[in-house]
């Protein structure tokens, strides 16, 4: 099935274009870049809010990029049940917005950690990963790279995600410590998806693994 994705653009983002090359490499997917100033989405399928420093990362990573024009219409996207993909900074927004549950505080050693990490799959049913099954196991690979990926929530909030089965990935070796080694939650329908890994930067063997078209792919396939 062809899709539609929109890609926000924010003042301080890099890695929009990443995102963009990555999914050009599909034939079924329609890319478009959306300035951070635009107020309306258009026809789309799916909206990423990808990786980087948006606003410099000024009082919080996503604390400011939640008041940019389009996030209300991305706000009004997503409850009306449209596809939103946060990847690392993306990620820290949908929580800043209350899209997703919890918090990315400072990494636990205080350092910006750049490497790569195992992530156990363990929701494989949703629209981004109900295809791993079909990919390979249930192990993904990925990089990271973030000063604030601890995850962090209440314990009643915690065990509403487990309730909901809306833990998706889990790091095999918490480099952050995330709490419960969470390394990424989707919102109660799974349509939101929120991760601090980086599948864009996985998707062409010369860049040094595949892993993340895993997520394109179920989506496409959804």
């Amino acid at each position: 099935m062809s899709l539609k994705f929109s890609i926000i653009v924010f003042p301080g983002s890099n890695c929009d274009q990443d995102c963009r090359f990555a999914l050009q490499s599909f034939p079924l997917a329609q890319t478009r870049m959306v300035w951070h100033k635009e107020t309306f989405l258009g026809d789309t399928d799916v909206v990423i809010l990808p990786g980087g420093f948006s606003y410099g990362d000024y009082l919080r990573c996503g604390a400011i990029a939640k008041f940019s024009p389009i996030m209300n219409a991305v706000l009004s996207f997503a409850k009306k049940g449209g596809y939103v993909l946060g990847i690392c900074n993306g990620f820290q927004i949908l929580t800043e917005t209350g899209l997703l549950p919890g918090a990315l505080m400072r990494n636990k050693n205080l350092r910006f950690i750049c490497d790569t990490v195992r992530l156990k799959v363990v929701n494989p049913q949703i629209p981004y990963t109900h295809n791993v099954g079909a990919y390979r196991a249930t192990t993904l690979q990925m990089p990271i790279a973030h000063g604030e990926g601890n995850y962090f929530i209440d314990p009643i909030g915690l065990q509403s995600l487990q309730d909901n089965n809306q833990i998706v990935f889990q790091y095999e070796d918490n480099p952050n410590g995330s709490l419960e080694n969470i390394a990424g939650i989707c919102s109660e329908n799974g349509r939101v998806l929120g991760m601090m890994p980086h599948p864009e930067r996985v998707c062409d063997p010369l860049l040094g693994g595949t892993d993340g078209r895993v997520i394109f792919e179920s989506l496409l396939h959804s």
